[in-house]
């Protein structure tokens, strides 16, 4: 049993956070939500390369065992990458392509779109396979009501070019798109929803008393906006945020987890 009156000394956190954690520890019923990339996991090139912390894995598996507490996983990545490059029990409930996937306690999750859709679908497709083609180190991504395009590895004036085509031809060619930027990321899709839609969804879903949610992305920030006064947002890494607190990368999004399920875990909250 850890002594939840004292912050463990590799926590390195700042004292209003470490507070925060502790009060939002004792929440009856808690949901704690959060991004994938660059929260959990430290970015890299490659996508499907990219794994959760250690530390933030086992502070999630911890919080996964404890009454009362849900976890879940907010991403802009397709629900079957999500589902691969997290890899964890089927007890933590999913949220892809920004919300257009979800699946909570069931298996099954699917996103249906009718014959427009499909063929809105195709064209961007069409129309960003040749942007993609045309710039170097410019790739696409299929999400499951659209694309994302992106720029990681290309160079600064080739990501401006590649985001200010792309954005003029799709918008030309493809009616009700809706385009949303992220670091690095282009993404248009036939749908629109965004993660704050998502966490006021898992809220009611979960019957949550409270919410942490953690995210590195412009994207988060939608989510963030969704938190209320008892509620805990962190943002990892830099950039205008919501957030009321903020960390400066994973690294420190693992502490503020184990932090968390320390607290969780003495017994403070009622179960």
């Amino acid at each position: 049993m850890v002594d939840v009156d004292t912050p463990p000394r590799y926590s390195r956190l700042p004292e209003p956070l470490v507070g925060a954690l502790r009060e939002i520890a004792r929440t009856k019923r808690l949901l704690v939500a959060l991004d994938f990339d660059g929260t959990l996991a430290p970015e890299v090139d490659e996508p499907e390369m990219a794994r959760a912390l250690p530390e933030s894995r086992d502070a999630v598996l911890r919080l996964l065992a404890m009454p009362n507490t849900r976890v879940a996983l907010v991403s802009g990545r397709a629900l079957a990458s999500l589902e691969s490059v997290a890899d964890l029990p089927d007890t933590v409930l999913l949220v892809g392509s920004h919300g257009i996937e979800i699946r909570l306690d069931s298996p099954v999750a699917q996103v249906s779109l009718d014959t427009a859709e499909l063929k809105q679908v195709d064209l961007i497709n069409t129309v960003l396979g040749q942007v993609a083609d045309s710039v170097d180190d410019v790739w696409l991504e299929a999400k499951p009501a659209g694309f994302a395009l992106h720029t990681r590895l290309a160079t600064e004036a080739n990501s401006r070019i590649a985001h200010l085509v792309a954005r003029n031809e799709v918008k030309a060619e493809v009616n009700d798109v809706y385009i949303r930027e992220g670091k690095n990321v282009l993404e248009f899709s036939v749908r629109s929803t965004t993660k704050g839609e998502a966490v006021e969804h898992l809220r009611q879903y979960t019957q949550a008393d409270a919410v942490f949610y953690a995210g590195d992305d412009v994207t988060d920030e939608d989510a963030f906006a969704a938190l209320s006064a008892d509620d805990v947002g962190l943002k990892s890494g830099t950039g205008a945020t919501l957030a009321n607190f903020r960390v400066p990368g994973p690294t420190q999004v693992a502490r503020a987890l184990a932090l968390l399920a320390d607290f969780r875990e003495g017994d403070v909250h009622e179960q």
